[in-house]
């Protein structure tokens, strides 16, 4: 799969859909809820509703003065209404809806996936002065992803042709580039991608078949919805074809 396959939408949707609304409409929950917020987010920021003083990670502001949103808007905030944004957006929906998808019917695991990744990045921050996290979010999802289809092979911006292993160090080095500053947000974002790589995928296979990061089975019975009791007695079988009409 190269990067122009990956820039076309799928084929067919629903009639009467415009192409938007389909492309919306196609993500699953937890990559849907969360690209919107973003979006939502930076235009209230250019519209001047709120400002970004009130969107970072402080542990202070969150603990101390219980700004208890922060915990939230520091993953929603990636900047004003620009290319970056557009940018930063379209890297977050696809990868977080490649995983999100990968991950089965039930949400139950990405958005276990979720919490782990921004409980650990919250933890790091105050030690990395690290106030907006969204970037670092969305790089442990495309090393994650990357990781998991390592013969994928991508084209960045037509120039550069790889498999989807070295995908996160050539956003680091566009972003380094870009910014003239070390991504310590997306290198930290790697360092917390790997950790659920490893436990979910590699440690399992040294430990027979243990995944201590999976999700708790509080967190399942959320989400996945146990079968049914009827209520009904189990029929013994010798009984039902004993009273079953002969047939002639």
């Amino acid at each position: 799969m190269d990067m122009d396959n990956m820039l076309a939408g799928a084929g067919g949707g629903a009639i009467g859909q415009f192409p938007l609304e389909q492309w919306f409409y196609e993500m699953p929950a937890c990559t849907r809820y969360w690209t919107t917020a973003t979006i939502i987010t930076s235009v209230l920021v250019q519209c001047h509703v709120i400002t970004p003083f009130q969107l970072f990670y402080s542990f202070r502001a969150v603990f101390v003065k219980n700004q208890y949103w922060r915990l939230i808007t520091t993953f929603l905030y990636f900047g004003p209404l620009s290319l970056d944004l557009l940018f930063h957006v379209f890297f977050l929906q696809r990868y977080s809806r490649l995983l999100e998808e990968s991950s089965g019917r039930s949400p139950a695991q990405f958005s276990w996936l979720l919490v782990y990744s921004t409980t650990l990045l919250l933890a790091l921050s105050p030690m990395l002065s690290i106030p907006f996290l969204g970037s670092a979010l969305s790089s442990s999802l495309v090393y994650i992803w990357s990781r998991r289809n390592p013969e994928t092979r991508l084209s960045f911006l037509g120039l550069l042709v790889f498999t989807a292993p070295y995908l996160p160090w050539v956003l680091m080095a566009f972003s380094l580039v870009l910014h003239g500053t070390v991504p310590k947000d997306e290198i930290c974002g790697v360092i917390v991608g790997h950790i659920w790589y490893f436990f979910s995928d590699v440690y399992p296979s040294l430990h027979g078949g243990q995944r201590p990061l999976d999700p708790p089975q509080f967190w399942r019975n959320l989400f996945e919805r146990p079968p049914a009791d009827t209520g009904a007695a189990p029929i013994n079988n010798e009984i039902a074809a004993a009273a079953a009409p002969e047939v002639r």
